[in-house]
Formats: C-alpha cells, structure tokens, sequence
C-alpha cells in the first residue's frame, strides 16, 4: 500500500506528469453509492434476500448493475420481476433528483487538474448523462465518457480502462485512474495504470489497498497527488 503521504515516491511512467487522468464515476464524481445502497437494500429484501448495506457494497460496489442482477437472480431462483426491477429503477431515478450532489471536494479538484481527463465507469451512458448532468459536472467530460456497455468483460477486468485509454490516445503506463472501489482498483492496476484509492466513500482502504495504490479521502488532496 501507498499512502497519501507518500505519494510522491509513486513515479509516472516516463518520470514526468501522468498524460491521461481516468475518473470513475459513481462514488468519485458523483456522491451516488450510499443512495444507491438504500434502494438496492430495499430491492433485495423485498426478493427474500435481506443484506446489510455494507454487505452489498462490499459484493457490488464497482460492479455493474447486470451483474448485480444476475447474483440476485441465482441467489433467489427465479427471474427478477419486469415489474419490480422497472419500480425500483424508478424509485432511485426519484432519489437521485431528490438528493444527488458531487462528491465533497471533486468540484475544486477538477478546478485544479490540468492533465487531460475522462470518465470510465461501470455504469451505462445513459445513467451518466443523468448523473453527471444532474450535478453540472456532465459538459466537463462530454465526448470522453466510457462505459462498461463497451466492452467485453467490465472490472475487476482491466478491458474498460485499456479502452478509455486507447479511445484517447494514450498508453496505459501513462495513466492515473482515480477510483472507490475495490473491483476498479483492482482494475486499474491490472491494466498497468496507477491506481488512486479514494477512501473517503464506502469502501474501506482496507479493501482498496494494494501494489502502488495511493489512498487518500479528502478529494481536495487529489491535484496535488497527480503531480497538477
């Protein structure tokens, strides 16, 4: 592991700054994984499935929603219901009108960051357009926006990362993903990127802790952490 403050000893791959910045998406953008927790507790259980909320983020976190549903449908032996799985997407399109912010301190990060960046998340693009846009942050990554739909196997595979790195020209050494999860860490370094752990979500350091992994939890540190 690789604290925050040591991360100057975590070298670019050419000596000089990162060339490409890859951000996730929910949980690192945008403030999404605890609302979205609260609906997914409220799905499973209404299934026969009760799990804490800590539990479901410590299997899906970073995942994709299909294959979230997937472990749901083989947990309980039958198809999801259209019906349920229409009512619930509702539901959390609901709260994130309701209650969605951008992560504490991303705002004033990205203000900071002057290396190039984009979005790689395991989310689709049309939840993106609505996140992003509901938080005002969706014209800062139009047209570098990638999504798991793109490829064939979404994290902890590195495919979706190598994509949003070769969709912009850059070689994967040159990269910094900036993630809060466990699978997208996980991810990352398995596509040869350096991988920035932020603890300050759901998913605790512990779990995101590894070879080269810069952890940090105050969003502000990030320009400083990428070298900006």
């Amino acid at each position: 592991m690789t604290t925050a403050d040591s991360a100057s000893e975590v070298p670019a791959a050419d000596g000089t700054a990162y060339k490409l910045v890859i951000f996730d998406c929910d949980g690192i953008l945008v403030d999404s994984e605890p609302l979205a927790l609260r609906v997914d507790a409220m799905l499973f259980a209404e299934l026969g499935w009760p799990l804490p909320e800590a539990e479901i983020a410590r299997r899906f976190v970073g995942r994709t929603s299909e294959y979230m549903m997937g472990e749901l449908t083989a947990h309980i032996g039958r198809p999801v219901p259209a019906e349920v799985e229409e009512r619930f997407n509702a539901h959390y399109r609901e709260v994130l009108a309701a209650e969605l912010q951008p992560v504490s301190g991303i705002v004033e990060a990205l203000d900071q960051i002057t290396t190039p960046s984009c979005v790689a998340s395991s989310g689709g693009h049309a939840k993106m357009r609505f996140t992003l846009g509901l938080t005002g942050l969706y014209e800062r990554f139009e047209g570098r926006i990638f999504s798991a739909s793109e490829v064939a196997q979404g994290k902890p595979a590195p495919d979706l990362f190598l994509h949003a790195a070769a969709s912009m020209g850059v070689e994967p050494a040159d990269c910094a993903v900036v993630e809060d999860s466990q699978y997208g860490v996980e991810a990352a370094r398995a596509a040869g990127m350096a991988a920035f752990g932020y603890a300050g979500g759901v998913t605790p350091a512990s779990r995101l802790e590894g070879p080269g992994t810069v952890l940090f939890t105050d969003m502000r540190a990030l320009p400083e952490l990428l070298g900006a």
